[in-house]
């Protein structure tokens, strides 16, 4: 499938801006009470704290700008609210409601480790490296 390979920096782009954009209206909708939501109070733990990262890294991984540090915590923001909020409830994603939550957190994790894609700030101002392989000589 080398023919779909040229793409794929445009495919990571549209994903990254697709799950960032979704991730940042759950944030507005718990901070401004947008999108049928009430707003939480400010404050209160964990719900406007998730909001907060969930509005401001939404908006970087959007954006590209420190996309890999902002889709980390993200990622983990994400498992956090899948083991304290769902998982006691039941084992299961399935049972217990925290697709989403395993979703988002294993989409910015793959972010995180594989870029922010074309068309993103970090890459016009210089800030994405370029992962340079490594051979199993150079481990040693």
């Amino acid at each position: 499938m080398r023919f779909v390979e040229p793409a794929r920096p445009y495919i990571l782009f549209l994903f990254r801006v697709v799950v960032g954009l979704l991730f940042a209206c759950h944030g507005a909708a718990k901070l401004f009470g947008v999108f049928g939501s009430e707003a939480v109070r400010i404050g209160a733990w964990p719900d406007w704290f998730a909001g907060v990262i969930e509005l401001v890294g939404g908006t970087l991984v959007l954006l590209g700008l420190v996309a890999r540090i902002a889709a980390l915590v993200c990622s983990g923001e994400m498992a956090y609210a899948y083991f304290v909020v769902h998982q006691p409830s039941a084992l299961w994603p399935l049972a217990n409601g925290g697709e989403p939550a395993v979703l988002y957190a294993w989409s910015f994790l793959l972010i995180a480790v594989v870029g922010p894609g074309a068309w993103a700030i970090d890459t016009w101002l210089g800030r994405a490296r370029v992962r340079v392989p490594v051979t199993p000589s150079e481990v040693v």
